[in-house]
């Protein structure tokens, strides 16, 4: 039977459910804030860019001039090059980065694992800034003197590998967002893959599974949704990635199918053009730029969160 509810019992329950109270009502402080930070930054965006959007509206986001001496504007070779070069860079980087993942988690030694991701955690912390200079001196001769031009002999026939080996342009910039994007894959991946419960790799070998079976078949099925969340994580770097892209982009607003020609990305040309940029048409374009960045990650990380769920129900139901 139940023990009696006297006034004592109440009592001693009271500051418990108090507690309850408060903590609940702190941490919905913080998750408030965090709504209302983003609200406002929506909101101070939408408003510094009205003269921009009320004199081209959605013309904006198709036309292909920007012309600061006409005040003509335009986002899509910001948007193209934006896109562009972040998709060449998870081309490279999602491979490399679930692949070194793998090889720390299921196959290196726990010691040699320990020490390479503590460097692969210092690649991440290093500033974006360095990164441009050191592609400046590494990946643009690289790529000027030897890789773009063996592209453009083996695959010149294509319009992707078209024009001149400058070394600069989406190639070049795709490659170094790569290598910043790396370090984010692979230890949020490898975090992900060791999290997966021992009894999961032990039943898949006492079946008669090898370890790349079990690795390839068990262990990074039930990891997915962890790695999927490092190559959105990265995806979100390289679309908002500053510095080093616009020191190795090109920084020329045209549209083209060569991944070896210049090319601008939108917060290139926001750290680039903002501080000089006179006429309150000519800032608020910038601004709308910024605020088609904004919009542009949220509708990514929207596609991913519906990639991520789909994908979920999928699994379910085999199971």
């Amino acid at each position: 039977m139940a023990a009696p509810l006297t006034v004592d019992t109440v009592v001693a329950k009271q500051p418990a459910q108090t507690g309850d109270i408060v903590a609940r009502l702190v941490v919905l402080f913080f998750a408030a804030t965090i709504l209302c930070v983003t609200a406002v930054l929506v909101w101070q965006l939408w408003g510094s860019s009205a003269p921009s959007r009320h004199q081209f509206g959605l013309t904006f986001l198709w036309s292909s001039e920007w012309n600061p001496n006409t005040q003509q504007f335009g986002a899509l070779p910001f948007i193209y090059g934006t896109v562009l070069t972040s998709a060449l860079a998870l081309l490279i980087s999602v491979p490399l980065g679930v692949g070194s993942a793998i090889f720390l988690s299921e196959l290196a030694p726990a010691g040699l694992s320990n020490a390479l991701t503590f460097l692969i955690e210092l690649l991440a912390a290093i500033p974006s800034v360095i990164y441009g200079l050191l592609a400046i001196f590494t990946v643009v001769p690289l790529m000027r003197s030897y890789i773009e031009p063996f592209l453009k002999d083996t695959l010149g026939f294509l319009p992707f590998f078209k024009g001149y080996a400058l070394g600069v342009g989406f190639l070049t910039a795709g490659v170094v967002l790569s290598i910043m994007t790396i370090p984010f894959i692979i230890s949020v991946s490898r975090e992900a893959l060791l999290a997966v419960p021992r009894e999961q790799r032990e039943a898949a070998l006492a079946l008669g599974a090898t370890r790349w079976e079990t690795t390839w078949q068990v262990v990074v099925p039930y990891a997915r949704l962890g790695i999927f969340g490092s190559v959105f994580l990265a995806l979100a770097r390289a679309l908002g990635e500053t510095m080093a892209v616009t020191m190795v982009i090109g920084n020329d607003p045209k549209i083209s199918a060569s991944l070896l020609a210049p090319g601008y990305s939108i917060a290139a040309i926001i750290a680039n053009e903002f501080s000089e940029a006179t006429g309150q048409v000519y800032i608020s374009a910038l601004v709308e730029l910024g605020l088609v960045l904004f919009l542009l990650t949220v509708i990514i990380n929207g596609f991913a969160r519906i990639m991520i769920m789909a994908t979920t129900k999928k699994g379910t139901k085999r199971t």
